[in-house]
């Protein structure tokens, strides 16, 4: 067994530096077989992510093809694919990192009871988060259900100091068959708007590292004011990456501990929303139905509207005529991502202003974005819905006009990516049209909508819905 080849199970950890899996294994001087596999968990994937996941696993054939190594490509069912490819290569282990929503856990606990039936290690690492959702615990030993305490009780933890890239990485006698990635054309659903979307990713973890140390460099001192101008490019943009682990929480969270020893201003903030990926993943461990059903059951009861309407069709084409919403929904179209603010905008008001199920917008997410986590996305629409922990009270509703006087007051953002009325519309307005769906049938020439429902109509409708419920 100590001379026998490694498998690396790629999933959403498409990186070399800070990789445990990938470094136990190079330390043991034993081949390593890295391999991906596009089983049903790749096939239901949205549009945007599946497409995003595959230009990753491309880039990370490439980086280990600089290192000498390769990148094994094969579909099928998990077990079956890593059984044949023990059969062919005589692998006495696999090493993959973990995941944690419900179908990664029973998938990957049944192939290592299964592998260990057959002798063969089977071992899974951390690195997607920075701490094991089973290691926080409240004081009374239950996990915690709301932010603020779940960060107290980790602010202070030690977090593991990342890891340094292989030296090289050890190659068998032989390799292995290998299907062709551009076979499984994973970017078919993207249609014409991958060619749109493409030049706004960053690909790899070379650029992750180099977004995250402009962000430290530049931005981090202004955070707390910057990142709620949706104009601006104030953020650290890391979400796409860290959702395929082509960054660490790790790398981003020493970086942010370094920014606050030097006494940058937002640097604590920029902790806390590491933390709060956390604290959705620690949800999502501990209560799964957080995916699909209402975390609080008492909403199960609530009217809200759950078929494809009209003003569903609207809110999907960013054209409600609130001019928030729509410019964030096609920056979604252009980019494959959305600001933050804009995100809790059209998620409230799809929820509260359009009295829709927040499944419909979690799942149109699914589909669109490119930075697409499972946890994040679920907890961010039941926050929006009111459904959810640590969730907007019922009686709050924003209000995407004044919303927008606030933190868009020269209209910026709405110029950049609202066509309609505009004499010489931004590039990135244009580019709308040429990532919509064709069947939508749209044009920069169109007029622009008026409010499908007005921002104080809506407000005063959700309020008494909600006030008509026992919460």
């Amino acid at each position: 067994m100590s001379s026998t080849p490694i498998i690396i199970w790629f999933r959403r950890d498409l990186r070399l530096s800070d990789h445990p899996a990938l470094k136990a294994a190079c330390d043991s001087n034993r081949p390593v077989i890295p391999v991906v596999i596009r089983d049903a968990s790749v096939d239901d994937l949205g549009a945007a992510p599946k497409w995003r996941w595959g230009l990753g696993v491309e880039h990370l054939a490439q980086s280990l093809a600089d290192k000498g190594s390769r990148l094994i490509f094969r579909s099928g069912d998990a077990l079956d694919v890593l059984q044949k490819l023990i059969a062919e290569t005589g692998a006495g282990a696999v090493h993959w990192s973990r995941l944690y929503d419900p179908q990664a856990v029973e998938r990957d606990t049944a192939i290592k009871a299964a592998l260990k039936d057959q002798s063969i290690e089977a071992r899974s690492f951390g690195g997607h988060l920075m701490f094991e959702p089973w290691t926080t615990e409240t004081k009374t030993g239950g996990f915690y259900k709301v932010y603020t305490p779940f960060w107290r009780s980790v602010k202070d933890r030690e977090v593991d100091a990342p890891l340094s890239l292989p030296g090289r990485i050890p190659a068998p006698e032989s390799w292995p068959e290998s299907e062709v990635l551009a076979d499984w054309a994973l970017g078919a659903a993207m249609n014409r708007g991958a060619g749109v979307v493409r030049p706004h990713v960053r690909l790899g973890e070379t650029a992750a590292q180099s977004r995250l140390g402009d962000f430290i460099e530049t931005k981090v001192a202004g955070y707390v004011e910057g990142r709620d101008i949706p104009a601006e490019d104030r953020t650290s943009n890391l979400s796409e990456n860290l959702a395929l682990g082509e960054i660490s929480p790790h790398q981003c969270w020493h970086a942010g501990m370094r920014a606050l020893h030097e006494g940058k201003a937002g640097a604590e903030v920029f902790l806390k929303e590491l933390v709060w990926r956390e604290f959705a993943y620690h949800l999502m461990h501990h209560t799964p139905h957080i995916l699909d059903r209402n975390w609080k059951e008492h909403w199960d009861g609530f009217p809200w509207n759950e078929g494809e309407t009209a003003q569903v069709l609207a809110w999907k084409q960013g054209r409600t005529g609130i001019q928030f919403v729509d410019a964030a929904m096609r920056e979604m179209y252009v980019t494959g991502r959305m600001h933050n603010r804009g995100r809790m905008i059209v998620a409230s008001y799809l929820c509260k202003h359009l009295m829709t199920h927040w499944r419909i917008g979690q799942q149109w997410f699914d589909d669109c974005l490119i930075d697409w986590d499972p946890a994040s996305n679920a907890m961010g629409w039941q926050w929006s819905a009111g459904s959810g922990p640590d969730a907007t009270p019922y009686f709050r509703v924003f209000n995407p006009v004044t919303q927008l006087d606030k933190f868009d007051k020269n209209r910026d953002y709405v110029s950049r990516w609202i066509a309609e009325g505009q004499r010489n519309p931004a590039p990135e307005a244009l580019s709308y049209f040429d990532a919509i769906p064709r069947s939508w049938n749209l044009s920069p020439n169109d007029i622009y909508s008026s409010p499908i429902v007005p921002a104080d109509e809506g407000r005063k409708r959700a309020l008494s819905a909600y006030e008509n419920r026992n919460f």
